[in-house]
């Protein structure tokens, strides 16, 4: 990647971590082998930049025709999926992600090389993928959040807490891709046996509450998604990533110039992630229950994305140096997003005690989480010397 993501000198020193998936669920299965080496900012190794006498539209028009034919490709299977017949709705789960995911490739890549393409066209398609991939996103956030929170309350409790309607009861969590960050100083303390009697009384409460909130939420997104699937702003989005298949608009000008044009877009993604991540609190004035500060690592993990679909534009590859960070700044917004679920429950009127006990032992976990993931962020970046944290 053009700046040195995901680069490195032949003779730099690497070092070995765990393997970590990839970026969550929806962002592909995780990398094979070890986790990132380190890295360094601005190095740049042999062929790590377009070939000579490649021009950007040779580059960047596959790259968002491939993604054109996958939406559709997507959608179509969606549509098959969505019929009565396929009563589980497991198929229309998997195209809605691989529909998502296709949506968030191309809105990202045109905000990223919006100077080398047709800036009208790219700003109002760009809008309208990022519409339809927020609203299709909500109903699986609301199932994950719910599996996340029940999967807590056991683990806190010990007390059988009913799994999510429609998922499976999970597994014991290993140390492996999308395990749980909590460990060591930042697991929050674990209740002693008094409180664990306390909890145990409004787990299930607190389960049921929090199964009613979110499977209502849930349904009101799925509603909302089908609306928007068969609304005629959605066919008008359909239709412009049809035309995207077979035709990418360029900016007059662009036809023809060399592939460097598409490498200043490139690096300024990336600058603006390092700096972004250099502009993190550090850990010595991070405070766990501020939610205020969730805020700039939400931007970094957006930055993050940008920077990832960027990287495959121009060399044609995911950037495997960020695989740890960017999983970890999944897990962070996931707990985040948990967190405020809990608090939200436990504000409900006139709950007992015992329910809202568990309600904010469950909050400071998830919050514990948020923490647990920022220190296994800092661990996996790679360009130590843009941090600001020791």
């Amino acid at each position: 990647m053009p700046g040195g993501a995901g680069v490195r000198r032949p003779d730099h020193q690497t070092t070995t971590r765990p393997p970590v998936a990839e970026g969550g669920p929806e962002d592909g299965p995780p990398s094979a082998g070890g986790g990132p080496p380190e890295a360094e900012p601005g190095n740049l190794r042999p062929g790590s930049r377009p070939a000579d006498g490649v021009t950007a539209d040779a580059v960047l028009a596959p790259y968002l025709q491939g993604q054109a034919g996958d939406f559709l490709r997507s959608l179509r299977l969606h549509r098959e999926h969505s019929a009565p017949s396929d009563a589980n709705g497991q198929g229309a789960e998997a195209a809605a992600r691989a529909l998502r995911r296709s949506a968030r490739r191309i809105s990202g890549s045109l905000h990223t090389f919006r100077t080398v393409l047709d800036p009208v066209w790219a700003d109002h398609l760009r809008t309208e993928l990022a519409w339809l991939s927020g609203t299709l996103a909500r109903e699986h956030a609301y199932a994950g959040r719910l599996t996340r929170l029940l999967d807590a309350l056991h683990q806190l409790s010990g007390a059988a807490v009913p799994a999510a309607r429609g998922t499976k009861p999970a597994a014991t969590k290993s140390a492996g891709a999308g395990a749980s960050p909590r460990s060591g100083a930042a697991a929050g303390p674990a209740p002693d046996a008094q409180g664990r009697a306390a909890l145990g009384v409004g787990a299930a409460r607190a389960g049921a509450l929090l199964e009613r909130q979110l499977t209502l939420a849930r349904t009101r997104a799925h509603s909302a998604a089908l609306q928007a699937l068969g609304s005629s702003r959605f066919h008008a989005v359909a239709d412009a990533v049809a035309l995207l298949a077979s035709e990418v608009p360029l900016a007059p000008g662009t036809t023809g110039r060399g592939a460097e044009a598409l490498l200043e877009p490139a690096e300024h993604a990336e600058q603006r992630l390092i700096g972004a991540v250099a502009a993190l609190p550090p850990d010595a004035s991070a405070e766990p229950y501020n939610e205020a500060q969730d805020a700039p690592w939400h931007q970094t993990r957006l930055l993050l994305r940008l920077h990832r679909y960027a990287h495959e534009v121009v060399l044609g590859a995911a950037d495997p140096v960020l695989t740890g960070a960017g999983h970890a700044l999944d897990l962070h917004r996931d707990a985040a997003e948990a967190a405020a679920a809990a608090a939200a429950a436990a504000r409900t009127p006139r709950i007992a005690p015992a329910t809202a006990y568990a309600l904010g032992v469950l909050h400071a976990d998830q919050r514990h989480e948020v923490e647990a993931a920022r220190a296994v962020f800092r661990e996996t970046w790679p360009y130590a010397a843009a941090m600001t944290a020791p």
